[in-house]
């Protein structure tokens, strides 16, 4: 297949392309930077253009040359829901606007990666993809993230109606390998960054709340099937484990492996982000419509995928110094 990955160059998107590399496959990736993705510049099936997904001209072209589309090109992390919001609002919600238009002139396949924050706070779980979405005030900018991503999934529902193949991808808290740096963004890499530092491990409120964290090579097997099955068009797939995990008790985890001397620091969300956010106590998939039509459970453990991530994180020396100023349980989408 031809394939075009927007915001490939990213931690989802750059596994993504070694997996279709791997099949055999071409690989167009669109992003304005190529920090992840350096290690495959030379390969003769993979080609890197730099640009915006917001230049619809550009991805015109660039959809015309392809069999299918992984848009993930997208604003992600706490620290910019709080402090850009008009930012994630016009990338996120004008970007997959230009990808489908261009897509049903083209007649091209096209996979959205979105997220578990469309669900917001609600309280039934495990969700699924069908459940109600439960949302805070539009006044607490923490929920345009997960308001975009959910105007995105309005958008590929109203263009399958006019006949094009879309599937929607929910990410349950990716982790692995290549993830964000160690001073920022997902809970994961930020904890990892504290603990080889011997800094303290920041855990927000009481550490109670859950999250059930994917290991990136679970999430890429289930997200390649999205874009070959011709069962998963038209559906939306929780992608991730539904086992739970206590931010606690992934903070002493992280602790154990590293063999950090780190202590454990509780701190509130309002210290941090002070009204501009809201926590989710628990977050948890149903994965059935996962296992079932698309073929792939999750079975990487999180002793084994955390294990791998900071192995990763020592061999590139990111043991970097410097104090953590964001991140949240949730940013990992």
């Amino acid at each position: 297949m031809r394939v075009l990955i927007t915001g490939g160059a990213g931690f989802v998107g750059s596994h993504l392309a070694e997996a279709f590399l791997q099949r055999g496959d071409r690989v167009t990736v669109l992003d304005g930077v190529n920090e992840k993705i350096h290690h495959l510049l030379a390969h003769p099936r993979f080609c890197f253009v730099r640009g915006s997904v917001l230049d619809g001209v550009l991805v015109d072209r660039l959809v015309g040359e392809v069999d299918v589309v992984y848009h993930l090109a997208a604003v992600v992390g706490v620290e910019h829901y709080v402090s850009n919001p008009l930012k994630v609002l016009e990338v996120n919600v004008n970007g997959i606007q230009n990808v489908l238009k261009a897509a049903l002139v083209h007649r091209c396949k096209v996979v959205f990666g979105s997220t578990s924050e469309v669900y917001g706070r609600n309280l039934q779980v495990p969700w699924r993809e069908d459940d109600d979405r439960v949302l805070g005030s539009t006044r607490v900018d923490r929920w345009c993230y997960a308001t975009a991503k959910a105007v995105g999934e309005h958008f590929c529902f109203a263009y399958k109606r006019l006949g094009l193949p879309v599937t929607i991808l929910r990410f349950f808290n990716v982790y692995g390998p290549r993830l964000d740096n160690l001073h920022s963004g997902r809970v994961v890499s930020v904890f990892i960054g504290q603990a080889l530092r011997n800094e303290p491990i920041t855990v927000m409120g009481d550490g109670g709340q859950t999250r059930c964290f994917t290991y990136v090579d679970d999430c890429i097997h289930a997200t390649v099937a999205a874009g070959v099955a011709a069962a998963a068009d038209g559906e939306i797939f929780n992608v991730g484990t539904d086992v739970e995990t206590k931010i606690i008790n992934l903070a002493r985890l992280i602790l154990e492996l590293t063999g950090s001397c780190s202590e454990i620091r509780y701190v509130s969300h309002r210290d941090v982000y002070g009204a501009r956010y809201e926590d989710v106590p628990r977050r948890v998939p149903d994965v059935s419509k996962m296992q079932e039509i698309l073929g792939v459970r999750a079975i990487t453990s999180l002793r084994e995928g955390l294990r791998r991530t900071i192995a990763w994180f020592r061999g590139e020396g990111i043991e970097q110094s410097g104090t953590v100023v964001s991140y949240a349980p949730g940013s990992q989408g």
